[in-house]
């Protein structure tokens, strides 16, 4: 084990016991240097992003700015006059900042600074944003407007995002985007009028938003797959980091122990630098200090070519293949996972190896997880008691938590500890990186993992799949994601437009279907 991964491990081991107890990790181990600075590399443009900047990839837009070939204005007046036409279907969007996303860009036009800037983001609804409501999709936040921005926007901000609207979500982060009480509402981009195709969720708006053109990427937040999920099923790439590489403060939580910020980005460079930015120690968020550095994000997910220009991996990787990952996979997605395992094997540098699971997986990773739910009660027992009805559609996964005991907790707490001793020494003990059929279990232990696109299914639906990783190396599920996307295309497609907002479709939006409370309960984080 090298030196590096040794202390990531014993860092990351002791900061999961701290986050688990509510104490920073900071006594215990001193915090790195500062993170590398977040660059754009000069990359190729794309003929598609360089006839339309809604095509554009978030590096490309920024390298369109830098060579004087495009502008935030028109970037985001292009974007704005999407949502415009499209977001009645899409409904990606919760609130849009139209007017004030054009004031930005137009001065980020005159006085550029930062990596970011004049770069149009879509922020999920749970970041506080100041001045603009943060809902949640909640009746509990229906009136709340922060005074200050959460240290992610924050950051964002400083490096010269424009916040262009914040994206729709599932009712306190728990489902798929639908009204509180249970209604529908963003569909996946890919089947606009479908609202029955699984968008993911609940990050499902900052997905569809980017998905859709109507953001250069977006950020979102994962407790149980809310991240990787949306990405996988709107042909995104998704980066849930370790916990505490991003800083939760000024996030309505879910879970203490379990939540996490971060990109929904087109390719594995998007991801990367949206990352760089929004990473780091914070004063505000015990969970955030001291950890090691974060690596070179944006080096780790430019792709590296041989002499010959043939891609191959920065570094050489075991890839770890699971059982199920084939046995657990049918028709087009069987198909599919076939062929991106040939191409990952066809990779220089890429080796796939095969890891078993041990034999207690699926009660780990099964039974033990409802420890999530009185995480998410703690902060909410005001209104608990106050109000059942401001939960709405979710009310059942809240009050599942306030009927799970003591005793029962802390036997779950033993539980994950062993899950993750599990993954650490079995799972991954052959391995660098490992293939993952959901989000379960790296979201439960807080290793990080990524989501990426690989494919259609007969339908025309993306098909993704998901890379989890060992602590504080997301660097390394960047090299495989970039290596990946640099021989495949999938990330580069875009979905149709919807068809024009007739009468027809104002009425098929508002027949769309609700979520009884127990089918908000089986799909809650």
């Amino acid at each position: 084990m090298s030196e590096r991964r040794a202390l990531n491990r014993r860092v990351f081991l002791a900061s999961s016991a701290a986050v688990a107890a509510g104490t920073p990790l900071a006594p215990f181990a001193a915090a790195a240097g500062p993170a590398p600075a977040a660059r754009v590399p000069d990359i190729d443009v794309r003929d598609a992003a360089r006839a339309d900047p809604t095509e554009a990839t978030l590096a490309e837009a920024v390298v369109l700015m830098r060579r004087g070939k495009l502008t935030s204005a028109a970037l985001v007046a292009a974007q704005t006059e999407r949502i415009e036409r499209f977001d009645s279907t899409y409904q990606a969007y919760a609130e849009v900042t139209a007017d004030a996303a054009l004031d930005a860009a137009h001065r980020a036009d005159r006085h550029p600074s930062g990596v970011l800037s004049g770069i149009p983001l879509c922020v999920k609804d749970n970041y506080f944003t100041r001045a603009v409501p943060t809902r949640a999709n909640s009746f509990v936040y229906e009136d709340f407007v922060p005074d200050r921005d959460a240290t992610a926007v924050a950051r964002l901000k400083e490096a010269g995002a424009v916040l262009l609207g914040k994206g729709q979500m599932g009712p306190l982060a728990t489902t798929r985007a639908t009204t509180p009480n249970g209604t529908v509402t963003t569909v996946n981009a890919w089947t606009p009028d479908d609202p029955s195709t699984d968008p993911g969720g609940s990050s499902t708006g900052p997905a569809c938003a980017v998905a859709g053109r109507m953001a250069s990427s977006s950020i979102g937040t994962q407790t149980g797959g809310s991240i990787v999920n949306p990405s996988n099923q709107q042909n995104l790439t998704g980066l849930k980091p370790t916990m505490g590489r991003v800083s939760l403060y000024g996030v309505i939580p879910l879970s203490y122990t379990r939540d996490h910020a971060g990109p929904l980005a087109r390719d594995a460079l998007d991801a990367a630098i949206v990352l760089a930015v929004m990473s780091g120690a914070d004063a505000h968020d015990p969970r955030t200090l001291g950890l090691p550095a974060a690596p070179d994000y944006v080096r780790a997910a430019t792709p590296v070519r041989s002499r010959g220009g043939k891609v191959r991996l920065r570094r050489a990787t075991r890839i770890g293949v699971p059982a199920d990952f084939l046995g657990a996979a049918k028709g087009d997605v069987l198909a599919l996972r076939r062929t991106f395992l040939d191409t990952l094997s066809g990779i220089p540098g890429a080796t796939l190896v095969d890891v078993t699971y041990p034999a207690d997986w699926e009660v780990l990773t099964g039974a033990f997880n409802a420890a999530r739910l009185p995480e998410r009660t703690e902060p909410f027992r005001h209104w608990l008691r106050e109000d059942l009805t401001k939960f709405g559609v979710s009310v059942l996964s809240w009050l599942q938590g306030l009927l799970l005991s003591g005793d029962e907790w802390i036997t779950a707490q033993r539980a994950k500890n062993h899950l993750l001793r599990e993954i650490l020494d079995g799972v991954l003990a052959r391995c660098d990186v490992v293939l993952q059929t959901g989000p379960v279990p790296f979201d439960i232990v807080g290793l990080p993992e990524l989501g990426l696109p690989i494919g259609f299914d007969g339908r025309g639906v993306p098909v993704g799949t998901i890379i989890g990783g060992l602590p504080y190396e997301e660097d390394r599920l960047l090299e495989v994601a970039a290596a990946y996307q640099a021989v495949t295309d999938w990330h580069t497609r875009r979905p149709a437009d919807p068809a024009p907002a007739g009468a027809d479709r104002r009425k098929a939006a508002a027949a769309r279907p609700r979520l009884s409370a127990g089918e908000a309960a089986e799909q809650s984080a």
